[in-house]
């Protein structure tokens, strides 16, 4: 097949479309409101050596992790077909214990995988010491079961002793099976999409043109990275706290640009810590990712070939890079956001114009389960929650949004109520909680939940205690705060606390503000 602009665009959608389907089937079929409601997945198509092709529009923190636990998956297990492979293990490619992943093999009639299909989806438990999984953690073994790489389905069918291992092991079985199945079910779609496509277009065709995307996507990485000035850049920003006692987490970067290049050194960032806020390697280079391809432009596809002119070095046993057993529950969500702002602030002398003020640099986690007094059975609710974005040369910053890492929705109040025993008394903007400026940040949110029933909630949320910062002058977006309301009144609580609550007892979270842009006039 000759490989022109115009075939190499219409095969980009192609492949891009599998990972689409995927994502649709997914939310169709899950049975969680965190994945049917929220989207907290993605899924996209890689080739034989595990190189992702192709990956939905779906969560950028899963971006440059979902290849390593493809990979690991394919040197563990030797995949027949129809056979998935499941593991969420965070040091082999995972990010957080509740991130589980699929891999199943796309044999299209020869002797070995032509390509594989991947889904990963956010399960509301995975066990541990807390209802949700995402705890006050100082070790990985308090977070939940650690998957590794396993076959859970051989032939087409599920491996019973397998599946029942892991539904013994959580909280919500039966909610767990569901979203499990609709997995299974997201990554048959994938393969079923791509042996039509190989069979209309042939094998050495659909790998071909795998491969010409993935040189397009390099090519185009580097263009974006000639347009910024050649030089050393550097940045420093810190998490309030570890969650466990310590004091700010700091991430520091230097980024050298040169010639279509980009080196970003994350090594003299702080040691990994005794909380649960530990990154693993792969959510660095996530992040990375995610940042250049946004500078790059929708036109880039979502593949391998956009890392290859970014080198990311890391230390083991720092908290861009740490080794077990850390806790890593919150790495994913609160250290990955922070990475995020690294970047960005090391790139803003150099792109003044591009570069946004910081946005709120948190998720805002929210884990809360129990007893559920209407059915007698446990539930799980987990949710991260939007708040303002950074203003830029352009214009404001939108609010109430999710930014960065994260790229999920809401869970509306009707599915929220209707599932748990829970009540919404008050979703509204944070009015005033944007940055000042020539262009101001925007607005963070306030959610207040009432518990109907005795439960305990986690919340793992950053920006307590210094607001996100502003670009050329602008403010800083006013920091989160987090509030418990009992009958003897209101307790401001800490950025990560773990609480339990009575029937009536109610849990506000106010979001940061995004930072503001220039001085106000």
């Amino acid at each position: 097949m000759n490989i022109t602009p115009i075939t190499l665009e219409v095969f980009k959608n192609k492949f891009a479309s599998v990972a689409e389907e995927m994502g649709v089937a997914l939310t169709r079929t899950a049975y969680s409101p965190n994945i049917k409601e929220r989207r907290d997945f993605s899924c996209a198509v890689f080739n034989a050596a595990g190189d992702m092709v192709a990956q939905a529009a779906h969560i950028p923190v899963h971006l440059g992790s979902m290849p390593l636990s493809v990979r690991a998956a394919i040197d563990a297990v030797d995949m027949a077909p129809g056979d998935m492979v499941m593991l969420n293990d965070p040091f082999k490619g995972g990010t957080h214990l509740p991130d589980i992943t699929l891999v199943a093999p796309v044999y299209a009639g020869g002797d070995a995988p032509l390509f594989y299909v991947a889904s990963r989806a956010h399960h509301a438990d995975v066990g541990g010491m807390a209802a949700g999984s995402m705890p006050l953690s100082t070790s990985i073994y308090q977070e939940g079961l650690i998957i590794p790489p396993l076959k859970v389905v051989a032939g087409g069918e599920i491996v019973a002793d397998v599946m029942a291992l892991f539904l013994a092991n959580v909280r919500t079985p039966q909610e767990r099976q569901g979203d499990f199945t609709a997995q299974i079910m997201a990554n048959r779609t994938g393969v079923v999409r791509l042996e039509a496509l190989v069979a209309a277009h042939g094998p050495d065709a659909m790998a071909n043109m795998a491969g010409a995307l993935l040189d397009y996507a390099e090519r185009l990485m580097a263009a974006a990275i000639t347009a910024i000035p050649d030089g050393t850049y550097t940045a420093e920003d810190s998490l309030d706290d570890d969650g466990a006692g310590g004091g700010e987490v700091a991430v520091r970067l230097t980024l050298a640009i040169e010639g279509g290049e980009a080196e970003l050194d994350f090594r003299a960032s702080d040691p990994q810590s005794g909380g649960c806020v530990n990154a693993v390697r792969a959510i660095a280079v996530s992040a990375a990712l995610y940042v250049f391809r946004a500078l790059a432009g929708e036109a880039v596809p979502a593949n391998a070939g956009c890392l290859r002119p970014l080198t990311i070095r890391t230390k083991p046993g720092t908290v861009v890079d740490a080794l077990p057993p850390a806790a890593v529950a919150g790495g994913n969500v609160e250290t990955s956001q922070r990475i995020v702002d690294v970047i960005l602030r090391a790139l803003a002398p150099a792109l003044p114009q591009r570069i946004p003020a910081a946005s709120q640099g948190t998720m805002n986690n929210l884990t809360m389960g129990g007893v559920d007094p209407r059915s007698r059975t446990a539930f799980t609710y987990y949710e991260t929650l939007a708040g303002g974005a950074g203003a830029d040369a352009s214009g404001n910053g939108q609010s109430a949004v999710h930014s960065h890492m994260t790229n999920t929705l809401n869970t509306p109040i009707e599915a929220l109520e209707y599932a748990y025993p829970l009540r919404v008394v008050r979703y509204a903007l944070r009015h005033g909680s944007g940055g000042a400026g020539r262009h101001t940040g925007g607005e963070g949110l306030v959610r207040e939940i009432e518990a109907l029933g005795a439960m305990e909630a986690t919340v793992l949320s950053d920006r307590r205690l210094h607001g996100p910062w502003g670009l050329d002058g602008g403010g800083e977006g006013a920091a989160g705060v987090n509030v418990v309301t009992r009958r003897t009144g209101e307790m401001v609580m800490p950025g990560k606390f773990h609480v339990r609550l009575r029937p009536g007892d109610r849990l506000r979270i106010e979001t940061p503000g995004g930072g503001g842009f220039g001085r106000a006039s």
